[in-house]
């Protein structure tokens, strides 16, 4: 993780090769947004297997310079995770991300990680608008998203937290980055 001439690159996570690995992230005290603090290995194999089946879900493990150094998950949102919770449009994307945690953080570093998750998601020409749900809480996201061109519209509830529904446009995403 060396900074801004860092590449980042993509690739479809692993549910059994890469189950050690993301839980050692998703149950770091920093990754407490993500709700798998108490989760073990093999829960944590389990739940990615049930991605990888899933249609309208997948995860990809993002490299900094060829090293694992984030999650991304991207999903239908009319299908998972906010069915029925808003009015879907052709082409939303639904999106998670996690940066993992390290003892030597780098300046602009997790920035840098949402920048290009934005950036692989429109890289596909279907995707119109990228939706998400943090947290209310989770205010270091809200920023983050504010940074690379979401506008939050409203909060919801989910079974699971009250969110922060948000959205980011390409030609928002684009200016954003553009600044």
């Amino acid at each position: 993780m060396t900074g801004p001439a860092s590449t980042f690159t993509f690739r479809p996570l692993d549910p059994l090769e890469d189950a050690e690995l993301l839980h050692g992230w998703v149950t770091h005290p920093k990754a407490a947004f993500w709700m798998m603090q108490d989760a073990r290995p093999e829960d944590v194999g389990r739940a990615y297997m049930e991605i990888a089946a899933d249609p309208y879900h997948d995860a990809l493990l993002g490299l900094c310079d060829g090293e694992p150094a984030f999650l991304m998950e991207r999903y239908d949102p009319a299908r998972r995770e906010l069915a029925g919770l808003y009015e879907p449009e052709p082409g939303d994307v639904g999106m998670h991300f996690l940066v993992a945690p390290t003892d030597t953080p780098v300046h602009g570093f997790t920035r840098a990680v949402i920048t290009a998750v934005m950036a692989h998601l429109f890289a596909d020409p279907a995707t119109r608008r990228v939706v998400v749900e943090p947290d209310v809480r989770n205010t270091a996201v809200h920023a983050l998203n504010e940074a690379v061109g979401f506008v939050p519209e409203r909060e919801i509830r989910k079974p699971e937290k009250r969110a922060l529904l948000s959205f980011c446009t390409r030609e928002r995403f684009e200016r954003a980055v553009a600044a």
